[in-house]
């Protein structure tokens, strides 16, 4: 028995090639990271429900794919800095929206349950989820006005030929 090392590095190529990772979408990532979770889920659940819901199922699963499918053909390069502007402000006024809906329910919690206290006390006593919706609050307010001041050029039209 021979024990002793040999020297291999006439078998190993001193110029190795490795492939050039994909560069894929973020969309793509998600289609497929879904679909790789969805499908199996699909195929597990669908056997043991009853027929009506399995076929609700599956359908639901068909338009999933779809959309993602048709979601990852989005090319974020494309997209213009004026055709977000409309979903800024939308995501904006759901913030303000929602911190005021939530301060309102939570104001008719505290009088509803809480009838013995005066506004100083209910306030004092629910402080933590009064300041999380104030706060969302001023952040929608901050993503309008960011908005409000932001130039954006409108993208010419080309002319007509």
């Amino acid at each position: 028995m021979d024990f002793e090392p040999k020297d291999n590095a006439e078998e190993t190529p001193e110029n190795l090639e490795f492939a050039e990772p994909q560069k894929r979408k973020p969309l793509e990532i998600l289609r497929d990271t879904e679909a790789f979770l969805r499908r199996p889920t699909v195929g597990a659940i669908v056997p043991i429900v009853s027929p009506e819901l399995s076929k609700r199922i599956e359908e639901a699963s068909f338009v999933a794919e779809d959309t993602l499918s048709e979601l990852a053909e989005i090319d974020f390069d494309q997209i213009s800095d004026w055709e977000l502007r409309p979903a800024r402000i939308k995501i904006g006024l759901s913030f303000v929206g929602f911190s005021a809906l939530t301060i309102l329910v939570l104001l008719l919690y505290l009088n509803t349950l809480h009838p013995e206290l005066n506004p100083t006390q209910q306030i004092g006593l629910y402080w933590q989820e009064y300041i999380w919706f104030v706060c969302l609050g001023v952040t929608g307010m901050f993503i309008l006005g960011r908005e409000a001041m932001r130039e954006v050029e409108k993208p010419r039209k080309s002319p007509k030929r």
